[in-house]
């Protein structure tokens, strides 16, 4: 296992490292599958590399269920509605929506599929815009930009 990063998360699993993995693979782009190290003795996958977006990961098969709590999460940033429909629809096939743009996906990982414009909204100095825009932002489940938008522009 070679890191290139300064820091990698490791995400652990039952006994699911390696399908966890390619379907995160095949959901995001400029993502890949590396290399799985097995045990000699039973051939059992072990650990799964893989790479999201650019960013490391390492899929571990623990044996046991620790599961995985909100407390953590990833957060993908779109820039089209488009975007945020195909990450929510991938990633909450055989999972659960939460609120707020945050889900569940069939392992148990949390994630939030958050427009970009959202950065440039929250640090804005305008106490009622962020107000506005976070009101409509808690009724919505999957994020939707028109609304977010338009309550940004006080439309």
């Amino acid at each position: 296992m070679k890191f290139t990063q300064k820091i990698t998360p490791f995400l652990s699993f039952r006994d699911q490292a390696e399908e966890a993995a390619k379907h995160y693979v095949s959901i995001l782009p400029d993502s890949e599958l590396g290399p799985i190290a097995k045990d000699p003795r039973t051939g059992k996958v072990l650990t799964v590399e893989f790479t999201l977006a650019g960013t490391n990961f390492v899929a571990l098969n623990v044996g046991e269920d620790w599961p995985f709590t909100d407390a953590i999460s990833f957060s993908i940033g779109c820039d089209t509605q488009e975007e945020i429909d195909t990450y929510w629809e991938k990633l909450t096939e055989g999972g659960k929506e939460v609120q707020c743009g945050w889900l569940k996906d069939k392992f148990g990982v949390s994630w939030q599929v958050v427009p970009n414009m959202m950065a440039k909204i929250l640090a804005t100095a305008d106490a009622d815009t962020v107000g506005r825009v976070m009101g409509v932002m808690m009724t919505m489940v999957k994020l939707e930009i028109e609304p977010l938008q338009r309550a940004y522009e006080n439309a």
